[in-house]
C-alpha cells in the first residue's frame, strides 16, 4: 500500500486558536488538493508552545461538540483525509495534557497524552500539565500506527513500546526550540533529534514520521526540520530549517517486508526476557523507577 504524507510544519500563534484553527483548516484542504491521504500537525499546533498560564484557558475536548474539533472533524471526514492535531486537553477531572488527536473520517481514532515532561534547562512543562500514563498502538485505515509527542522519543521504552504493540509507523510530532552550535555551525537539537529519528527507524525497522514547527515565542526559536525517514534509517523527505512548509511524500508500505525480510530484527526480539529482566530490576530498592 502506498500513503501520502502531508507535514505541516506551520508557525502557531500563540494563545490565537481562531487564527490557529483557520491555518489548520486551510493546511488541511491544501494538503487534500494535493493527494494527501494524512497530515501532521507539531505539538500543540492549535495553541503555542509557551503558554504558562494560558493552559487553562484554552483547553479543549476532542469531541464533535467542540468548537475546535467540530470543524477538524467535519474536514476530515469531508476531504477523505486523516489529521493528528495537537492541542490542550482538558479530562473529565480537570487535568490538563499535551495532547495529540488523530482524526479520520469525521471520528477521534485516538487520542495520545505526552507521558515524558521535561523540567530541564529552558522547559518547564511539569508545572503546568499533567503526565500522560500511556503509550499504544493503534488501528487506521493504513495499518497500525503509534503517536508520540517531543521528549516521549528522548526515552528508548515509548518507541520500542509501540513497536512490540504492533506499530508500523511512528508518527512524532514536536515543538523543538533551536539550541546548541556545532563545529559545523550546524543546531545540535536538530542534529540530534535526526540522529535519534534515524536510529529507531534502523533498530525497529519501521517508517518514522517527525512534524516540528518554526517560528519565535517568547526568544525560543523553533528550527522545523521535518522528516519522514524509511525502515533502513533513510531520509525519503527533510523540511527546510526555520520556515514554514508543507511537504509532502508518498510512501510505500510494501519496504516494510523487504527491509525485515533481509533485517529481522522484530521476529526475534524476545520480549519474554524483557518483561523477566523488567520485574527484576524492579524489585531492587534502589532502583529508579
Amino acid at each position: 500500500m502506498n500513503v501520502t504524507i502531508g507535514l505541516a510544519q506551520i508557525n502557531p500563534r500563540l494563545g490565537d486558536v481562531k487564527t490557529n484553527l483557520d491555518d489548520h483548516l486551510s493546511t488541511l484542504h491544501k494538503a487534500a488538493e494535493q493527494g494527501v491521504d494524512l497530515l501532521l500537525f507539531p505539538e500543540l499546533s492549535l495553541t503555542g508552545y509557551y503558554l504558562q498560564d494560558l493552559v487553562y484557558e484554552l483547553a479543549a475536548r476532542p469531541v464533535p461538540t467542540d468548537p475546535l474539533f467540530g470543524p477538524l472533524l467535519d474536514a476530515s471526514r469531508d476531504r477523505d483525509i486523516d489529521v493528528l492535531v495537537g492541542f490542550v486537553e482538558e479530562d473529565d477531572r480537570n487535568r490538563f495534557f499535551i495532547s495529540q488527536a488523530y482524526l479520520s473520517g469525521g471520528e477521534v481514532l485516538h487520542v495520545h497524552r505526552k507521558v515524558y515532561l521535561p523540567t530541564y534547562g529552558l522547559f518547564d512543562e511539569g508545572r503546568y500539565f499533567a503526565w500522560g500514563d500511556g503509550v499504544q498502538a493503534f488501528d487506521t485505515r493504513f495499518g497500525r500506527v503509534g503517536v508520540l509527542i517531543c521528549e516521549d522519543f528522548w526515552h528508548a521504552s515509548p518507541p520500542y513500546l509501540l513497536w512490540l504493540d504492533g506499530a508500523d509507523v511512528l508518527l512524532m510530532t514536536s515543538s523543538s526550540p533551536g539550541r546548541g552550535l556545532d563545529d559545523s555551525a550546524e543546531l545540535s537539537s536538530a542534529r540530534w533529534v535526526d540522529r535519534v529519528l534515524r536510529s529507531y527507524a534502523s533498530l525497529f525497522t519501521s517508517f518514522v514520521v517527525h512534524c516540528n514547527r518554526t517560528g519565535f515565542e517568547d526568544g525560543l526559536n523553533f528550527w522545523g526540520g521535518s522528516a519522514i525517514i524509511d525502515p533502513d534509517g533513510e531520509f525519503l523527505v527533510h523540511g527546510p530549517y526555520f520556515e514554514p512548509a508543507l511537504l509532502t511524500h508518498t510512501i510505500d508500505l510494501n519496504q516494510l517486508h523487504r527491509t525485515r525480510s533481509r533485517l529481522p530484527l522484530l521476529r526475534d526480539e524476545r520480549t519474554g526476557l524483557t518483561a523477566r529482566e523488567m520485574a527484576r530490576i524492579l524489585q531492587k530498592p534502589h532502583t529508579n523507577r
